[in-house]
């Protein structure tokens, strides 16, 4: 079975297009979750040699999609999320190593029981079904919601961004060669072929019962319209306004590696730091290197009037700058009175993905723990460990931000439901 890929822009029937894709992914899903763990197994390892195998062809249909978007006027940072390098392309392929060695999440039993009359009742983990990823700039999402719905059982059609267009056509290849190799339906994995918006807005519909659920990654404006016209389940992946807080008690020098990481390590990714709150109690010896660090690093620092004080360089944050995902060079800072203020200027400025403290005080550590709503909390670590695969689930498909079904990291068993199944002996209810 394979699905058709040669419909694309200009006089097609988009609406017929994308109904004959989702029936395809539909029936593909049904024979994928039967699938036994070796089948895709041997579909991941070829996947995996795959992208290996077609690296300089990825990279220069990249590079066209790169070229494309600087001719245009594109940030840095958006350029950077877009960009692929051979050692980005080496990590996609380690991510698909590690999603194959994981344990297959399909068919194990979570629960088991026996009620009274004898019956056993036992909880399993069953696929999704049909899962539809709405992405945009970055094409390393079409490979890892790929191969995770592969290993979850689900048949996925994936929706990348325009800008990124030819390099997903170009990692699709690979992934869908995988699936042949191991005699898996193509249309396990389907790529939108084209880019056309309103494609966007009949996944969204769900194209007469074709997707189970939808997983939008990209900025505000994508999340946004996902939410608002979905008419299927939707795993909610909103903007990364995340902090690190910097307690009195924190080591310096552990406080600047973190704080450098966190924001500039990749400033476009989602667990890049956005706002830096400095205890009151530590600013005298923690702020003034903090900020210099930043600036000295190339990032622009706006801040209170506090932070203000301390170089000439830094400008003054808005109320604005308090709820704002740069995704680039740029963080807020202020100062607060503790674990406290920091944990209340978190739960009304931040957007529940991840936060961090950086304290030797345990008790401090704890409470931020405890007590900050987000999908992520970390203690002496960087925001930008909010991936998937740094929490050994090889990939991820995104991080949910919302509280039902998956939190975090949307790895291969998040991307499964259950079912109880129930074994009598003839058993009858009074």
């Amino acid at each position: 079975m394979t699905a058709p890929l040669k419909a694309i822009d200009g006089n097609a029937d988009l609406p017929a297009m994308m109904t004959d894709l989702a029936s395809h992914a539909r029936d593909a899903a049904r024979m994928l979750a039967l699938a036994p763990p070796e089948q895709k197994d041997r579909a991941l390892d070829a996947i995996e040699r795959a992208i290996r195998a077609n690296a300089a062809k990825i990279l220069a249909a990249n590079a066209e999609d790169v070229a494309e978007v600087r001719a245009g006027g594109a940030t840095s940072a958006f350029i950077d999320r877009l960009t692929l390098t051979q050692a980005r392309i080496d990590a996609m392929a380690d991510g698909v190593a590690t999603v194959r060695g994981i344990p297959d999440p399909v068919g194990s039993v979570t629960e088991s029981w026996q009620r009274p009359n004898g019956m056993t009742i036992e909880r399993v983990r069953v696929p999704l079904g049909v899962i539809g990823v709405i992405f945009e700039s970055r094409p390393n999402v079409a490979a890892d919601a790929g191969v995770l719905c592969l290993k979850s059982g689900n048949a996925v059609i994936l929706r990348g961004g325009s800008d990124s267009f030819r390099s997903c056509r170009a990692i699709h290849e690979a992934l869908v060669q995988g699936l042949r190799d191991a005699g898996l339906p193509e249309a396990a994995i389907t790529l939108v072929p084209t880019r056309d918006r309103s494609a966007v807005g009949l996944m969204l519909a769900g194209l007469n019962g074709g997707i189970d659920v939808i997983v939008p990654r990209g900025g505000k404006s994508l999340v946004a319209r996902v939410e608002a016209e979905a008419r299927v389940p939707v795993f909610a992946h909103l903007e990364g306004v995340n902090h690190v807080y910097v307690d009195a008690s924190a080591k310096l020098d552990m406080a600047k590696s973190i704080v450098l990481n966190a924001k500039m390590r990749r400033t476009g990714v989602c667990g890049a730091a956005e706002t830096l709150l400095v205890d009151r109690k530590g600013a005298a010896t923690n702020l003034k290197p903090l900020v210099e660090l930043l600036l000295d690093s190339g990032c622009e620092v706006r801040g209170d009037d506090a932070v203000q004080k301390i170089d000439t360089r830094v400008k003054p944050a808005t109320d604005e700058d308090w709820d704002t995902e740069y995704l680039d060079a740029i963080i807020a800072a202020r100062v607060v009175d503790g674990v406290d203020a920091a944990i209340a200027h978190i739960q009304k400025h931040g957007s529940r993905h991840t936060d961090a403290i950086v304290a030797e005080d345990a008790r401090a550590a704890e409470k931020f723990l405890s007590e900050v709503d987000s999908a992520i909390v970390l203690h002496n670590a960087s925001t930008q460990f909010a991936d998937g695969g740094e929490f050994g689930f090889g990939a991820e498909i995104g991080i949910a931000t919302g509280k039902f079904h998956a939190r975090g990291p949307v790895g291969a068993e998040q991307l499964t439901s259950f079912k109880y199944r129930v074994r009598g002996s003839g058993q009858t209810r009074p």
